[in-house]
């Protein structure tokens, strides 16, 4: 008989990687003076086979590429489900967006300025919506970078697709690789919660697995009977009921808005791409059914808990081993250029914003927001994890209903990313200052927005990285 071994085989590899990846860091002190999560580790084991290895096996990174979109979408369902305070979310949430809005606004200045600055020396000839990569593989990931990059090969950008998959895989490595580092040097300069930091200062003398005279914490409880059913398979089973529920939600969407024309389409096809916004929408309403039923004691958190974790830890081991490795020099100096710019813009700037812009778990924020808008948001998770272990703190659930903000706010500026490209084609200016004007329209949201949110924390102690409460 023939079955599909396809999902099991990548799924096999990345525990096997995750169970080198645990023996390292046990054995390895730099990994454990240093928080390196398992997940990065494992990510990293992986990418050189996924890249070179595997196509001469007759394996690819499709499966990579499905596993970190569902299970991404699951781990949202699973802390949903948990249900988390919402007393001032309203603010959060918003402050959220306007922080993203704020570094997409940014990177596209730095990277269509300085593809500008290149044409108008010594690389005339080169794609006008060339630096715009960067934004689109810092913020979006390497899905959307490559999707748009492709498009634009029809307008004469050579290479645009692989090009978006090399800004993708450079933010990866500001994202992994500094954002450690950024933990660190907050934990010394006493930018975490005075408690947040004295845990992080016992785990870190942990090799990451519990010594056997160690106490065991309680990770979940059991809330069904065993012999009627396993309280993980149940909260399991409501974790993809809620799914399904989700799945159905997004195809009746995309039915009802294929009546639109090809502007529905496009439309539904980038609802597709945040699907975890909606999964979760649905798994808070589902609470609230089970909470109206008088039911809720059946769920248990500790569990939710557990299943977000582990869906987290496979998802990150899957994202970083299907990084595609594309070697271009010809366009090294304005892709080192721009990534690097783009990189330490984006990392002063955040840590400078959300330290005026929010007063709770600011640190934890801070380092979402780094590990999102320089990588993607299973980067963006898995440092979170570092400082939030068990996701105790709203900061994810936050993010998440921020960037449902975004995208509504943010359609004009992905519209304007074809525009240079227009220019390019037709040799027509307007399109050009129709680009600018945009970017200048963004720009004053922005400033408006944060000013009137961080109030007068906007601009106190410019001069400094991070705000001292």
């Amino acid at each position: 008989m023939n079955f599909s071994w396809s999902i099991f085989l990548d799924l096999g590899l990345i525990c096997v990687a995750l169970l080198l990846a645990t023996f390292i860091r046990s054995k390895i002190r730099f990994f454990q003076r240093f928080l390196i999560p398992n997940a990065l580790i494992a990510g990293f084991i992986l990418l050189p086979f996924y890249n070179y290895a595997a196509p001469r096996l007759g394996m690819n990174n499709e499966g990579l590429e499905n596993l970190v979109f569902h299970l991404l979408n699951l781990s949202f369902v699973a802390m949903s489900l948990r249900g988390m305070g919402m007393k001032g979310a309203g603010r959060r949430i918003f402050s959220s967006s306007v922080t993203i809005i704020i570094q997409y606004t940014l990177q596209v200045i730095i990277g269509f300025g300085l593809t500008l600055a290149f044409i108008y020396t010594f690389l005339p000839n080169l794609f006008p919506s060339f630096g715009l990569l960067m934004p689109l593989g810092f913020g979006l990931g390497p899905g959307q970078a490559f999707a748009i990059g492709k498009g634009w090969e029809a307008l004469g950008f050579e290479g645009g697709g692989n090009l978006g998959l090399v800004f993708a895989a450079v933010g990866y490595i500001w994202a992994c690789f500094l954002g450690i580092a950024l933990i660190n040097i907050g934990r010394r300069r006493g930018w975490m919660d005075p408690a947040l930091a004295k845990a992080i200062e016992e785990r870190r003398l942990r090799t990451g697995i519990l010594p056997l005279t160690a106490t065991k914490p309680v990770g979940s409880h059991l809330t069904t009977e065993t012999e009627a059913i396993d309280t993980l398979s149940f909260n399991l089973a409501l974790v993809l009921g809620v799914y399904l529920l989700a799945y159905l939600f997004l195809q009746l969407l995309t039915f009802l808005l294929s009546f639109a024309g090809s502007m529905g389409t496009q439309l539904a096809n980038n609802l597709w791409g945040i699907a975890f916004i909606f999964a979760a929408v649905i798994a808070m309403f589902v609470k609230r059914l089970f909470r109206a039923f008088k039911i809720d004691h059946s769920v248990d958190n500790g569990t939710l808990t557990r299943v977000a974790g582990g869906c987290i830890d496979i998802m990150v081991t899957a994202a970083i081993a299907a990084i595609t490795i594309v070697l271009l020099t010809r366009f090294w100096i304005p892709i080192v250029t721009i990534a690097v710019v783009g990189g330490l813009v984006s990392t002063f700037t955040i840590f400078w914003t959300v330290s005026r812009l929010f007063t709770d778990n600011r640190f934890c924020r801070a380092i979402m927001f780094y590990g999102n808008l320089t990588g993607t948001l299973s980067t963006g998770l898995a440092l979170l994890r570092v400082v939030d272990p068990d996701f105790k703190t709203p900061v994810a659930t936050d993010y998440m209903y921020g960037s449902g903000i975004t995208f509504v706010l943010v359609i004009p500026l992905i519209l304007m990313l074809n525009l240079p490209g227009y220019w390019y084609s037709t040799g027509r200016m307007w399109y050009l200052w129709m680009t600018l004007a945009i970017i200048g329209a963004y720009v004053i949201f922005s400033v408006l927005a944060y000013t009137l949110l961080a109030r007068k924390r906007a601009f106190r102690s410019a001069g400094s990285l991070w705000l001292e409460e």
